[in-house]
């Protein structure tokens, strides 16, 4: 199915506007849950949110930069109340994934669920076709993300499995991962700290037979 792509950019080269109160604001554009248009199985917001807490975003020009680089669309100023906003959700988020029995991850993602989003409603705003919105009208860049991240990650564990969140098994990283293998086995963050792990339990085998 070939689902209307809307992303706030030229080619590779993105514009962005400062206004007069030091907010950031992408022209032309219209915020919306576009992650979930293009993937009704929640994998876009995972990794979007992901990204933010590998990286946590240093100004509210970076957190708009990079939700467009993820396939949002913005139509309002991005201030740092939004930034604030979002650097408070994602603790919140990442006790999902460090949460010990899938009763606990329910618990803790139904309270995020409860204060980020609503009762879903049928949209065709934007030119972008019908779609689901999960959250209230006339939300700043963070109140979007939020709700997206939410209910993207409810539909990532219920469709793949209550286990498919976790921390990197390098010991020197740690990074929360989503697991969207088929099999559902992953246990590093990226082929990188696979391949590490990998090297490091190989020469330990060989350095224990040969003492």
């Amino acid at each position: 199915m070939n689902v209307p792509k809307q992303v706030a950019a030229n080619g590779s080269h993105l514009r962005m506007d400062v206004l007069p109160s030091g907010a950031w604001s992408l022209p032309g554009s219209c915020c919306c849950n576009t992650l979930m248009h293009q993937n009704p199985y929640g994998e876009d917001p995972v990794r979007l949110v992901l990204d933010l807490a590998a990286r946590p975003p240093r100004s509210p020009g970076e957190f708009a930069e990079r939700c467009v680089a993820a396939g949002m669309v913005i139509d309002r100023p991005v201030g740092d109340e939004d930034l604030a906003e979002i650097l408070e959700f994602i603790p919140r988020w990442l006790a999902v994934v460090d949460a010990d029995t899938p009763e606990r991850r329910a618990a803790l993602l139904n309270e995020l669920l409860t204060a980020s989003s609503e009762h879903p409603r049928l949209t065709d705003h934007a030119d972008g076709g019908w779609h689901i919105h999960y959250r209230a009208d006339g939300l700043g860049l963070a109140g979007v993300v939020r709700a997206v991240v939410s209910v993207g990650t409810a539909l990532h564990l219920t469709g793949r499995g209550m286990e498919r969140l976790g921390r990197c098994a390098l010991t020197e990283c740690g990074r929360a991962y989503g697991d969207f293998t088929r099999g559902g086995q992953q246990r590093y963050c990226s082929h990188a700290c696979a391949n590490r792990d990998a090297v490091r339990r190989f020469r330990a085998r060989r350095a224990a037979r040969n003492p």
